[in-house]
């Protein structure tokens, strides 16, 4: 699909990436899987993350750093198609490094967060089908810091995973404790009985691109064809 191109509308479905097994919390049948504990399996992450100008330097800089890091590993960047914030310094420096990048974004935010057009990217008719192309395009999650959407797109994507639609891994990225009170919220969820113990693993906590990277590799979940 060239650059810049209309994405057919489609009917969201996950499909594909059902990963249903009697008993299992969030992962599939240990006899359906293999887990893979190295990165060429990982060839796609979709990183979410703010689109705001207005927020401090040092997560700037890190979603820049995390950019570099995807392109390094040969790892291709999937996100939500802006040139502003957090997502248009992980882009950019993804691409300046040689990195794949594709970004996705609904028409109605093409002149808020700017399309970066030097990268492919998809314009699709709204923020479902964004949400769920970023999903089928992607291997694991990275979240970086970010606001009120942030949030909701990696809440709804462990909320597929405890319904036990996908085992994809997701992690949380930060230098400062930015997610640390998400992460004390999940404990008092856990403790208080709403969703087990073993379904933490699904997501981790780690304070480096680098560490991101190992961390999902380590818990990344192929089904076998």
């Amino acid at each position: 699909m060239p650059y810049g191109a209309e994405h057919p509308k489609t009917e969201p479905s996950l499909t594909n990436h059902l990963a249903g097994a009697p008993g299992s919390a969030y992962l599939p049948a240990m006899d359906t899987i293999q887990k893979s504990l190295s990165n060429p399996r990982l060839r796609s992450v979709c990183v979410y993350c703010g689109a705001s100008d207005a927020v401090n330097e040092i997560y700037i800089r890190l979603a820049e750093r995390l950019g570099a890091e995807l392109a390094r590993a040969g790892i291709r960047l999937v996100y939500g198609g802006g040139g502003v914030g957090l997502m248009g310094a992980c882009a950019r420096a993804a691409h300046s490094a040689g990195g794949e990048v594709l970004g996705i974004m609904p028409r109605f935010l093409l002149a808020k967060e700017r399309i970066f057009t030097d990268v492919e990217h998809r314009i699709v008719e709204d923020m479902h089908t964004r949400k769920m192309m970023m999903f089928e395009e992607a291997d694991a999650f990275i979240v970086l810091p970010g606001g009120i959407g942030t949030l909701e797109e990696a809440v709804e994507i462990l909320s597929w995973a405890r319904l036990n639609l996908h085992a994809k891994p997701m992690a949380f990225l930060d230098e400062d404790g930015f997610w640390q009170p998400f992460f004390d919220l999940i404990e008092r969820i856990i403790a208080g009985g709403f969703i087990p113990q073993e379904f933490r693993s699904a997501m981790v906590h780690v304070t480096t691109p680098a560490d991101a990277l190992q961390a999902l590799g380590d818990r990344i979940v192929v089904l076998d064809r």
